[in-house]
């Protein structure tokens, strides 16, 4: 396993260094905003670490793809929540807290997403019920935009501060901070089913 996470570590950090890898980031970027469970952090910050200086432009690659994949899920939820929307939605264990979740969306809307979307919960699942509940798209926008940004922003203003002990750090104890990610990550969908 440890072999593994090395691995794809490693992968990692020469892909950051060839001209595929903003694509990628954007790609992972927009459809996790729509369809895909993982975030792009796994790819964001390995890049922000391999090239510190560039981690700004990162976090603007991530912000823009995010919002542009967040589009994709607000239509999958505006446009086809019958036929895709609830299938997705019921993966994740959504649809039984709907009724509770759609009077928040009444009240709050787009303070929703703005809290929400900065935290390990996938952000699709925030995107389609947006769409779902027809919040009205400027507001979608301008919320998606602060949630993202914040998020995005702050892990690369972190990764540039403190780029070289980071580095260190994670190489050092990559199995450690693999795992922590991965506790993170089951914690946001833990967070779907028991919190939200």
């Amino acid at each position: 396993m440890v072999k593994l996470i090395r691995k794809i570590y490693d992968w990692t950090i020469r892909l950051s260094e060839t001209k595929q890898a903003v694509w990628a980031l954007a790609g992972v970027a927009f459809v996790e905003s729509s369809v895909f469970p993982l975030p792009p952090d796994l790819l964001l910050i390995p890049m922000c670490v391999a090239e510190r200086r560039r981690s700004f432009f990162y976090a603007t690659i991530c912000t823009v793809a995010s919002v542009i994949g967040g589009l994709l899920g607000y239509a999958i939820g505006y446009y086809f929540f019958e036929t895709w929307g609830k299938d997705i939605l019921s993966f994740y264990g959504m649809m039984g807290k709907y009724g509770a979740l759609k009077d928040k969306y009444d009240q709050y809307g787009g303070w929703i997403i703005l809290a929400k979307g900065m935290t390990p919960i996938p952000f699709k699942l925030l995107t389609i019920f947006s769409g779902a509940m027809h919040l009205a798209l400027p507001v979608f926008i301008i919320s998606s935009i602060g949630a993202r940004a914040m998020r995005f922003y702050l892990v690369a203003g972190l990764l540039w501060k403190f780029g070289a002990p980071v580095r260190t750090f994670i190489e050092k104890h990559l199995t450690w901070v693999a795992l922590a990610f991965l506790i993170l990550l089951i914690g946001g969908f833990f967070a779907i089913k028991y919190i939200i």
